[in-house]
């Protein structure tokens, strides 16, 4: 690095940063500066994998070699930049796919063991759009069975351990990807998300994240409530990688009409007119009025959170819990269902290979009447009804991500049985079915030092809105990047 472009300072008790620590921004303004290359920042990368991956088990296919496809892609980069041509705002900078993203010639196991997945024979959307905009594609990153647990714990890939505290969860089931991100390598890495696969690493990590609205990031294969989006350390990061991936494809067919903006929008009065969120109503909750009660010291965090928007002019009322029971239950029902019905088609053989907590979570959907599995439907209907309804009044809704911090590593769940429904996710899950974007910030931590993140949700199609809002609070809370503890001693 070059006195033109400085490093970011690191947080108490944190290992030196390296070009790997730099955002986009910097690494951009360095690529543009000549102070380094693409080449530079790859190699950065690859020290940095080399020292944590023993441990955190994030990658599922990585491409680092001198003469393989990322080498050669960065020095495209570093030779588009020279020419004073770069492709877009990722050109040369390196980012990382989650394993049910397709990268060609990459096999896509889905997190569980079952099975011989063969190579993908095309790029997913998401990758082509990388790729199309210079991106240094260099890694795929792991997932549970199915993507159906909230940690990175899984039957083909073993556990995936957080860059924090190797003892932790990363989160799920974008859990590789979380890991990357907090571990430093390189600053994107993208997700995906039908209940809080994204926004669960975020909170637990300390992450910057985004589950877009549904339909504005494409998709091959859309599902019900399904989105891919970019998990960062800082919001910046989020909001530019947005800018690549968040264009459309034919291919996926539920894909919202074409975005051309830079994903940020005026927001509120501004400043000089009382505070950087004058004019804004804010929603505040604390309670999902579903699952797991709240911890404590997870509602303390939002709640001084609401405070710092009220001191910066917002206007924060409370709003009432619009979850309940039989909603969280009828979605679970739901998705036991969809993954019995893969579950079931497996041989014998190949259905003992998958993660024993997943098997049994999936084999309550076994004899779930047909009438029944309509009326979850219906209930999820119901679920994006109370929840738009319910949001209308403001203009973001502030509330925790989850209802707990950081789990040990090595629980599938934040909860040991697998027959109660999915209670972790009563603040997430409504935002998919509504299809609202939702966002998480790292916002403060527990007594004993475990990162939490507060979820900002906004009103359909307003991606914008809800980056925008995200990143002046992420300024405004000015929380210190968490400290990787994985690998410290080797750098």
């Amino acid at each position: 690095m070059t006195s033109q472009t400085p490093a970011p300072a690191a947080s108490a008790g944190a290992p030196a940063p390296t070009l790997a620590d730099l955002s986009v921004e910097q690494l951009t303004d360095g690529f543009r500066r000549g102070g380094f290359t693409p080449v530079d920042v790859l190699d950065a990368v690859r020290e940095r994998v080399e020292q944590c991956e023993p441990t955190l088990n994030a990658l599922w296919w990585r491409d680092l070699g001198p003469d393989g496809g990322a080498a050669r892609a960065a020095q495209d980069a570093a030779a588009r930049w020279a020419a004073g041509a770069p492709l877009g705002p990722l050109d040369g900078v390196p980012v990382t796919v989650k394993e049910n993203v397709a990268v060609r010639g990459v096999p896509m196991p889905g997190g569980h063991a079952a099975g011989d997945p063969q190579p993908a024979v095309q790029d997913a959307p998401i990758t082509q759009r990388l790729r199309e905009g210079g991106a240094v594609l260099f890694g795929v990153t792991v997932m549970p069975d199915w993507g159906m647990l909230s940690s990175g714990v899984s039957s083909r890939h073993g556990i995936t351990r957080s860059p924090l505290d190797s003892g932790l969860t990363t989160g799920g089931s974008s859990s590789g990807a979380g890991a990357a991100a907090a571990a430093g390598y390189g600053p994107v890495h993208i997700g995906s998300d039908i209940g809080g696969s994204i926004r669960l690493p975020g909170t637990w990590l300390g992450l910057a994240t985004l589950k877009p609205s549904f339909g504005r990031v494409p998709l091959d294969v859309p599902y019900l409530g399904r989105c891919a989006g970019p998990l960062a350390r800082r919001m910046a990061d989020v909001r530019v990688a947005m800018q690549v991936i968040g264009r459309p494809d034919a291919r996926d067919v539920s894909e919202l009409p074409p975005y051309t903006g830079d994903y940020s929008r005026a927001l509120g009065a501004g400043e000089g007119t009382g505070g950087a969120f004058a004019g804004l109503r804010v929603g505040v909750h604390t309670s999902a009025g579903c699952g797991e009660e709240t911890d404590p010291d997870v509602a303390a965090v939002t709640r001084a959170t609401a405070d710092a928007l009220s001191d910066a002019g917002a206007q924060v009322v409370e709003i009432d819990p619009f979850m309940d029971e039989e909603l969280l239950r009828d979605v679970d029902r739901f998705w036991r269902v969809r993954s019995w019905e893969t579950y079931s088609a497996l041989p014998v053989e190949e259905q003992r290979r998958i993660l024993p907590h997943v098997a049994q979570w999936a084999q309550a959907g076994a004899d779930v009447p047909g009438v029944d599995l309509l009326r979850c439907y219906h209930s999820i209907q119901r679920m994006r009804s109370v929840t738009i309804e319910a949001t209308l009044g403001v203009d973001v809704v502030l509330s925790p991500v989850a209802p707990m911090a950081a789990f040990p590593a090595e629980q599938p769940m934040p909860f040991s049985d697998p027959t109660l429904p999915m209670q972790h996710i009563g603040f997430t899950v409504p935002y998919n079915m509504s299809e609202q974007p939702a966002s998480t910030v790292h916002a403060g931590l527990t007594p004993d030092g475990r990162t939490v993140g507060v979820q900002i949700a906004g009103r359909r199609f307003d991606d914008a809105g809800v980056l925008t809002f995200s990143q002046r609070l992420e300024e405004l809370l000015d929380v210190a990047l968490p400290a990787r503890t994985v690998g410290v001693q080797e750098d």
